[in-house]
C-alpha cells in the first residue's frame, strides 16, 4: 500500500477528520448559510439534537444564534424565540462566553444556573459549550445539545474545543470575504462617481464663458442705465457664476491630480501679503477675520494655489463659527534645521469636529453633518500644500473650536 493510499484510509477511518476538513472546505459565501451547513455537519458528526453557532451582538448585548442545525430541537429554539440570549438573563452558554471557560453536563433539568426555557421548554438534558474564537478574541460560543442525559463524553468537549477554532476560522474567512468584497463594490463606485464628475465638470466648464461673457454685458448695460435694481441682480449672478467657476476648477483640480498633471506656477510672493489679502476680503461685520503676522513673507510658491488653500480654510472656518465671533489667521516665520518655513494657522470658535470624523477629514468625498459641499476642499488644500512639500494638519476639540494649521518651506521641494 502507498503512502497516499494510507492518508486515504486513515482519513476514511475517521469521520472526526473528515467532518474538520470539510468545514475548512466550505466556501466563504454568506455568514449565516455558512454556519447553518457548519452546524448541520457538528449535529450529524455528534448524533446531537442541536447545534448552534452564537454570536454576540454589540448593539443589543445578545448571543445571536447566527448558525444553527436543521434539526426538530434547533427548528423548535427558533419557533419559541430562544435563539437570542441577552446577557443579562445568564444561563450556561453566557457564562461561557464571558468567562471564556467550557462548560458540560449531563443532568441539564438539574442545574439552576440554566434558563428554564432551555431546561423545560426545549427539553435540553445535556450540553456542551465552547467559547468561540474568531480572529483575537472570545466572539461567541459554541453550543451542542441533546435531549438524553448523560449523552456526551470528555473525549467529545475535548474535540468540540478544537472545532471550535476551526469554525472560528471558517467564520473569520467568511467574515474578511464579506469585507473585501463591500471594499470593492465600494471603490468601484466611488471610480464611477470620481469619473462621472470630472466628465460633468468638463462638459460643464464649456458653457462658463459665454454665461460669463452675457453676464459682464447686462452689468454694463445697467450700470449705463443707472438701473440699480438689474445691476444688483446682475452682481448677484455674477457672484453665483464665480461660486460655480470655482467648484468646477475644483473638481477639474481632482482629475488632474489623479492623472497625473497637476502642477504649480512657483515664483516669489509676500505669503504675508496675500494671507492678509484673504483676511481682508472674507471678513464681513457679523464673522470679522484677524489677521495676525508680519508685514512681509517673502517665499518662493504659487500664489493662486496658495490662495485656494487660504481661502478655502477661511470660507471652512466661517461656516462654522457662532456669529459675532472671529476667525484667526495667523502667518509665522519658522526656523527649522532644513530652513526658513511659513506657518499659517486658521482658528474658529464653532463647535469643533466630532472626533469620529477626523480621521476621513480631508478625505475626498468626506462630508461632515450640516455640509452642503461635495466635501472635496479639504482634500484639494492639503494635496496642493503637500504639492509644495509641505503639511497641512487639523486639531479639534468638541465645543473648543477648531485650528487648521499649514506650514510651507521656503521653496517647493518634493511632495511627502
Amino acid at each position: 500500500m502507498t503512502e497516499r493510499d494510507l492518508e486515504n484510509e486513515g482519513t476514511r477511518a475517521d469521520p472526526r477528520l473528515q467532518a474538520l476538513e470539510s468545514l475548512l472546505s466550505l466556501p466563504a459565501a454568506e455568514l449565516r448559510p455558512t454556519l447553518n451547513t457548519v452546524s448541520q455537519v457538528i449535529s450529524e458528526l455528534l448524533h446531537a439534537d442541536k447545534v448552534d453557532v452564537f454570536l454576540i451582538e454589540r448593539s443589543t448585548q445578545c448571543l445571536v444564534a447566527v448558525g444553527t442545525s436543521e434539526t426538530p430541537m434547533g427548528r423548535l429554539q427558533q419557533a419559541l424565540g430562544l435563539d437570542r440570549m441577552p446577557l443579562a438573563n445568564g444561563g450556561r452558554a453566557v457564562q461561557a462566553y464571558e468567562t471564556e471557560k467550557p462548560f458540560m453536563t449531563g443532568r441539564q433539568e438539574e442545574d439552576p444556573e440554566e434558563l428554564p426555557g432551555i431546561k423545560f421548554r426545549l427539553g435540553v438534558r445535556s450540553s456542551l459549550m465552547v467559547p468561540l474564537p474568531i480572529g483575537e478574541e472570545i466572539r461567541g460560543v459554541l453550543g451542542v445539545s441533546s435531549a438524553k442525559n448523560d449523552f456526551f463524553t470528555r473525549e467529545d468537549l475535548r474535540f468540540l474545543t478544537a472545532v471550535a477554532r476551526w469554525v472560528g476560522m471558517v467564520a473569520h474567512r467568511v467574515e474578511l470575504a464579506q469585507e473585501l468584497t463591500k471594499l470593492a463594490v465600494k471603490q468601484a463606485r466611488r471610480a464611477a462617481a470620481e469619473e462621472l464628475i470630472t466628465v460633468l465638470a468638463h462638459d460643464m466648464a464649456n458653457y462658463l464663458l459665454p454665461l460669463q461673457a452675457r453676464i459682464q454685458l447686462l452689468q454694463r448695460r445697467a450700470a449705463r442705465k443707472q438701473d440699480l435694481e438689474d445691476l444688483r441682480d446682475a452682481d448677484g449672478a455674477a457672484s453665483s457664476l464665480r461660486s460655480l467657476t470655482r467648484l468646477i476648477q475644483d473638481l477639474l483640480d481632482v482629475g488632474r491630480l489623479d492623472q497625473g498633471l497637476f502642477t504649480l506656477r512657483p515664483r516669489p510672493v509676500d505669503v504675508a501679503g496675500l494671507a492678509r489679502e484673504v483676511a481682508t476680503t472674507a471678513s464681513i461685520p457679523a464673522h470679522p477675520v484677524n489677521y495676525r503676522g508680519p508685514e512681509e513673507l517673502v517665499m518662493i510658491a504659487d500664489p493662486e494655489r496658495l490662495r485656494q488653500v487660504l481661502e478655502n480654510l477661511v470660507a471652512n472656518a466661517l461656516k462654522h463659527s457662532p456669529a459675532g465671533l472671529p476667525v484667526e489667521l495667523e502667518v509665522q516665520a519658522q526656523r527649522r534645521p532644513e530652513g526658513l518655513w511659513a506657518r499659517f494657522a486658521i482658528i474658529d470658535q464653532g463647535p469643533g469636529i466630532p472626533p469620529e470624523q477626523l480621521s476621513t477629514l480631508f478625505e475626498r468625498f468626506a462630508r461632515g453633518p450640516g455640509s452642503t459641499g461635495l466635501g472635496i476642499g479639504l482634500y484639494l488644500a492639503r494635496r496642493i500644500v503637500e504639492a509644495h512639500g509641505g503639511t497641512l494638519e487639523v486639531d479639534s476639540k468638541q465645543g473648543l473650536g477648531t485650528r487648521f494649521e499649514l506650514a510651507v518651506p521656503e521653496a517647493p521641494t518634493p511632495a511627502r
